[in-house]
């Protein structure tokens, strides 16, 4: 867990010294960096998606994702656990966007699976270590910008990637390079969407998307690729 754990470290660092920095940041400067950072978020996400092999399995993915999403109401969960903290702290908005857009950001992609695979199945954790180093730079950036709501993905990081340490010899087998490839493209499918809630384009669940991401793994269990 050392790597996990330092992951957590740097982005709750990064998370407070980005706060800081957003109390002495004027209104017209936080907005263009907020303008600057959806757009660098898209096109990050594109070049996630891209990495797709198999449109279809995209596809499937993400329509049969959303349907599991909505049904349960992951959104509307995340958001009111965002409210709740949001009453207990004082001075406070938004924290439910900053919250569910830097943890999508801070879990999806390669890195994330393949960093606490490396840390659960070698003891060994130089993936993490380096992810951790571009997740606090990344949660300096993303606090400034949208507040507290960023130190809280901390626990949804050490959640994830903590759960894929310790499961570590059972999933391996279907995380395959393939599938971790078609994980990576819906992830950044996500992150692209991101920018989109962030420039106020329009407003998606991406809550109710989440379980997309797991999907390319079931079907790899039934019709491997």
């Amino acid at each position: 867990m050392t790597g996990n754990l330092l992951n957590v470290f740097a982005i709750l660092l990064g998370g407070i010294l980005g706060t800081v920095f957003k109390r002495r940041i004027p209104e017209k400067i936080n907005r263009i960096m907020i303008d600057a950072l959806a757009l660098g978020v898209m096109v990050y996400g594109i070049s996630e998606g891209i990495k797709m092999s198999n449109p279809l399995i995209i596809f499937i993915s993400l329509g049969f994702g959303a349907i599991i999403g909505e049904l349960i109401d992951i959104e509307s969960k995340l958001n009111q656990l965002g409210d709740y903290l949001q009453s207990k702290m004082v001075n406070s908005n938004n924290i439910s966007q900053g919250f569910v857009s830097s943890s999508l950001l801070f879990c999806v992609g390669a890195m994330s699976i393949m960093g606490a695979l490396q840390s659960g199945l070698q003891d060994k954790h130089d993936i993490l270590i380096a992810k951790s180093f571009l997740d606090g730079i990344m949660s300096i950036i993303f606090a400034s910008t949208m507040g507290i709501g960023v130190l809280l993905s901390s626990i949804t990081v050490f959640m994830y990637q903590g759960s894929i340490i310790l499961l570590s010899e059972i999933i391996k087998p279907y995380l395959s390079n393939s599938v971790i490839n078609e994980m990576t493209a819906v992830g950044g499918i996500l992150i692209f969407a991101i920018g989109i809630n962030i420039l106020e384009i329009k407003k998606l669940k991406l809550g109710n998307l989440l379980p997309a991401l797991f999907i390319p793994i079931i079907i790899h269990i039934f019709y491997p690729f």
